[in-house]
This record gives structure tokens, sequence and C-alpha cells, in this order.
């Protein structure tokens, strides 16, 4: 084991002590040994779009406006859970538009490829339509509501 392995934080897995480091790259491979490593694998992958992407995080930003303006606005329970799984749609296409992008990078490497190109054109364009869709979603549960806000408080 390296040196600098010995010094990071690790991990019992079948009896075995295995630095974090080992982990997040050895075992990436096989069904991971426990529900709590399978959710450390999904947290990295979040984590590394939030950190890296800038369209994940403009998605979170505005995800969060629209939660926070339903709240203020009181939606209904129904038009709630409507808005989240939207604006969970929008960041899952997000997600897999990333995944895909790095899939393609790592196959063709610094070299064009007409077929790469139309799988991320095609994954980018997975997340306009959802985003798309997002905001028709929001529009027509949010803005009915704030015009009518709007109005009640005119002089």
């Amino acid at each position: 084991m390296p040196p600098e392995a010995q010094t990071q934080p690790s991990e019992s897995v079948n009896g075995k002590v295995v630095p974090i480091a080992t982990l997040n790259r050895d075992l990436s491979w096989q069904v991971a040994p426990s529900l709590l490593v399978s959710f450390r694998y999904a947290w990295a992958g979040v984590s590394y779009a939030f950190q890296t992407q800038r369209n994940f995080r403009v998605h979170v930003f505005v995800g969060t406006l629209a939660i926070g303006l339903g709240i203020f606005l009181r939606l209904a329970a129904v038009e709630m859970a409507v808005v989240g799984l939207t604006i969970g749609a929008v960041l899952a296409m997000e997600l897999l538009n990333t995944a895909l992008e790095s899939v393609v990078d790592l196959t063709v490497k610094q070299s064009y490829h007409e077929l790469a190109k139309i799988a991320k054109d095609c994954a980018a364009a997975a997340v306009l339509v959802s985003s798309l869709a997002a905001v028709c979603v929001a529009s027509s549960l949010l803005l009915p509501k704030l015009w009518v806000l709007i109005l009640a408080n005119l002089p």
C-alpha cells in the first residue's frame, strides 16, 4: 500500500481495512459492498457535477428558487410534488449528460469524431428538452398564483 494511502481515512470492507481512496477507485467496477458505499458513489457523482458543471449549478439554483417560490405561494402538496419531480428530472438529465460526455471523451480522447458529436449533442438536447418542460410546468403552476398576488397588492 502506498504511504499516502495509509494516512487517508479508511473503512472496513469484508473484514479488511481499505483506504477510502482505494474504495473510490479500485472497487468502483464491482457491486458496492454495502448500501452506504453505494450512496457514497452516488453522492460523489452529484458532488462532481456540482463542482465541475456550471449548468448543473444553474439548474440547482433555479430549482431551489422554484421550490422556494412554491412554498411562498403556498402551492398544494401535489403541485409541489410536480415541481419537485420536474426539477429532479432536469438534474437527472444533467447528470446523465455529464456521464455520457465523460465516457465519450474517454473513448475518443483528443480527436474529433462525428458520432461523438452526435452523442454529446443529443445528450445536451435531452437536458434542454427537460429544462423547457420544467419551465412550462413551473410557469403553469407558479405564474398564475404569482399574478394573483401581484394584482392583490397593487394600489
